[in-house]
């Protein structure tokens, strides 16, 4: 089993027939030299969002199971192209949906979470000497309802798939040439990285490089799956995601910027034991995520307690924050959508004091205030205004040499 190979194909690479004959040629160039192959797909184009905009015509709140029912359509009628595609050059193929390939999922509609892959169908269709097209982003629950994964939802089914297959490697085509320093779109002068830690790939993907989503970061470290990022207009080498064993020397690998979040600061928090605990419980019992937490010890035993969430789950979160106020006697809750996280991202670089102080020195020279601030042992993140996080982005890809990083 250590001959299959992994192949996902994002929304931009299938987002027209011309480009679903192309990567089909791609895929059977592949079979020919000895791989059995599994293709995990994404919908063509902007084709979920096309179907979201539907749903909310016919309904302000559409039911989630339905939503998933309609959404998971956008991947199937990609599967069913390319499998029609890659017939038509001589190659014997099928397409499955998520349900049909063994993916079992949570009951969590929209967000679900993988439990388990039973790849006995895959296996028996590879045996047969097919190519097997798998719909991304997708499964089924217990119940045989269909569930989709989410945000990433695609790149996670394959990634899941490669560890179940125990998969060569998991090679994931993008419209883009791998992973850079930074977004390549947001300053011309990012540099591929050839090769990255799966720590730092997750800590990248975490703070809003786009390449990867985290989940399938977190999968491929936890299989140990080396992943490979490029693009599938030049079938380049791109980026190889594996273990890096030597971690010493510190090395400033790029930088993120997540424009997509919201501060959310609940005032006058009574310092009493346990409501932290009460207010991020009941945020992570709807699957919001929080990350940068600050607490302000103010006088006369209150305190302020500010967190971002993603934008999207602004709305929610606020709800929340308003009925835990009125709970527990706090003033009220304010939020700030103006708002982005800037980070450096590499092995050891809190170990580093070099870094740290020419990340916020430059912030300094640019005249830029920092609201909050958060670190772990291979990143420092701020939170600082929208408005000056392009400039200061530029700024900071060209004080870390990055631009230099293959010379």
């Amino acid at each position: 089993m250590n001959n299959i190979l992994v192949q996902k194909y994002g929304g931009t690479s299938v987002g027209s027939c011309e480009k679903i004959k192309r990567i089909a040629e791609n895929i059977a160039t592949c079979k020919k030299n000895g791989s059995r192959i599994v293709v995990v797909v994404s919908a063509m184009g902007d084709t979920t969002n096309q179907l979201t905009n539907k749903a909310f015509q016919i309904s302000a709140q559409p039911p989630s199971r339905e939503l998933d029912m309609l959404l998971a359509t956008g991947e199937q009628v990609s599967i069913s192209l390319l499998a029609m595609a890659i017939k038509s050059l001589g190659e014997d193929v099928i397409s499955l949906t998520g349900g049909q390939c063994g993916i079992i999922t949570d009951d969590n509609h929209k967000k679900a979470k993988i439990t388990q892959i039973n790849t006995d169908r895959i296996i028996s269709e590879l045996d047969k000497d097919k190519i097997v097209i798998v719909a991304g982003f997708q499964g089924i629950n217990n119940s045989n309802d269909i569930t989709t994964l989410g945000r990433g939802g695609s790149d996670t089914t394959a990634v899941a798939l490669a560890a179940s297959l125990k998969s060569k490697i998991c090679e994931i085509y993008t419209d883009v040439d791998g992973v850079y320093t930074t977004d390549p779109r947001k300053v011309k002068s990012a540099s591929l990285i050839k090769t990255i830690s799966y720590d730092e790939m997750l800590e990248l993907a975490s703070l809003g490089s786009t390449v990867l989503h985290p989940r399938s970061v977190e999968l491929a470290r936890k299989y140990n799956v080396p992943v490979s990022v490029k693009s599938s207009y030049t079938m380049n080498k791109g980026t190889l995601v594996t273990e890096v064993k030597n971690m010493e020397k510190i090395v400033v690998r790029g930088l993120a910027l997540d424009q997509e979040i919201s501060k959310i600061s609940i005032l006058e928090v009574p310092d009493k034991p346990g409501i932290a605990y009460k207010l991020f419980a009941e945020l992570s019992s709807k699957n919001i995520t929080v990350d940068t937490i600050i607490q302000n010890v103010n006088r006369n035993a209150i305190n302020d307690i500010s967190f971002t969430v993603n934008s999207t789950d602004l709305e929610e979160s606020i709800r929340i924050c308003e009925n835990i106020v009125t709970d527990i006697g706090a003033k009220n809750v304010i939020y700030d959508n103006n708002v982005s996280k800037l980070s450096v991202v590499g092995a050891g670089i809190t170990s580093s004091s070099e870094v740290a102080s020419l990340f916020f020195k430059s912030l300094y020279e640019l005249g830029i205030n920092i609201q909050m601030i958060s670190s772990s042992q291979i990143k420092i993140s701020c939170i600082i205004e929208t408005e000056h996080a392009l400039k200061a982005l530029t700024y900071l890809h060209d004080m870390f040499h990055l631009n230099k990083l293959n010379e």
